[in-house]
């Protein structure tokens, strides 16, 4: 990948900027010299000649080729002005601005520009089809190198991002599994790892075309549709695993609780057969997921 040292040293054109003239007072001015030009034709005797027809209505030709080289940018706009084909720089001025009327002007937006990627399905570290999308927001910094050094800025952007989304995608894995160290990062969980990541990649493929990055992150992750449906029964599993373990210390804690009180009130002795049936019996109870039906003994303790 072309770092940003990398492609200014290939000798490519970069931006360099061009000083543009005031255009209000170009416009005082050309106006002037045509009201000078109408003057001199309307007061001019009949019988002065071709030449001197010219002579008179020159102040006009001068004001019309002024009126040429005047344009306007707004705030964040560039203009990038050549001469025969030759880059001669950038103007950033605001406003109505002037320059010889010889130079070809190509205006550029220099805002802040959103990228939403549609949802691509790429493979992720375990090789596990995911659906990822991606919004990016970045701005042209170097309007020649977007200009004369890519074809097409708008669509290297966009292609740049797939790729580095593809790739980005291709180092984390969804979600945590076994197979993964402890406290490794994954798309799931680490959703500002990887945003970092990714903006660093961004970055390095948008230096060629004189591109900033000024955010990027993640807008959609899913398993692709093939493996939804294996992964859904796959995390719910994992779920009720969790919920069970929780269910089942505290039924524990429970019935421990409820032996000592027995014992330190004195209300009933009960041998270590007894003490067994009473914790088998609260323990389904507890950790039933159904409702119990409780079989009441309406004998002697022991009958």
């Amino acid at each position: 990948m072309k770092t940003e040292q990398q492609v200014m040293a290939r000798g490519v054109t970069q931006e360099r900027q061009l000083q543009s003239s005031d255009g209000y007072l170009v416009v005082g001015i050309a106006v002037l010299l045509v009201a000078v030009g109408i003057y001199s034709f309307v007061s001019m005797p009949f019988g002065v000649g071709i030449v001197g027809l010219l002579v008179r209505i020159t102040p006009i030709f001068i004001a019309v080729f002024l009126f040429a080289g005047l344009y306007m940018l707004q705030p964040n706009e560039a203009a990038l002005l050549s001469l025969f084909g030759k880059y001669k720089g950038t103007d950033r001025s605001e406003g109505l601005r002037w320059v010889n009327p010889l130079y070809s002007k190509r205006k550029l937006s220099l805002r802040a520009r959103t990228l939403n990627t549609a949802p691509l399905k790429v493979n992720d570290k375990r090789g596990n089809p995911v659906e990822i999308g991606a919004a990016i927001v970045w701005r042209v910094r170097d309007s020649a190198l977007a200009i004369f050094n890519v074809d097409d800025f708008e669509r290297y952007v966009h292609v740049q991002a797939e790729a580095a989304l593809r790739h980005i995608a291709s180092l984390y894995a969804y979600d945590d599994g076994e197979d993964l160290a402890e406290g490794e990062t994954t798309l799931r969980a680490g959703m500002e790892v990887v945003a970092s990541a990714m903006r660093a990649e961004l970055q390095s493929r948008f230096a060629a075309a004189g591109i900033d990055v000024e955010d990027a992150k993640l807008t959609h992750l899913a398993y692709a549709a093939e493996i939804a449906q294996v992964m859904l029964r796959r995390q719910q599993a994992e779920a009720i695993i969790s919920a069970r373990k929780k269910i089942v210390h505290g039924a524990v804690s429970m019935v421990e609780a409820a032996l000592q009180g027995l014992s330190e009130r004195q209300i009933v002795e009960l041998d270590d057969e007894r003490k067994a049936a009473m914790v088998s019996n609260l323990l389904v109870v507890l950790c039933s997921d159904k409702e119990t039906q409780p079989v009441i003994n309406t004998g002697t303790l022991y009958n």
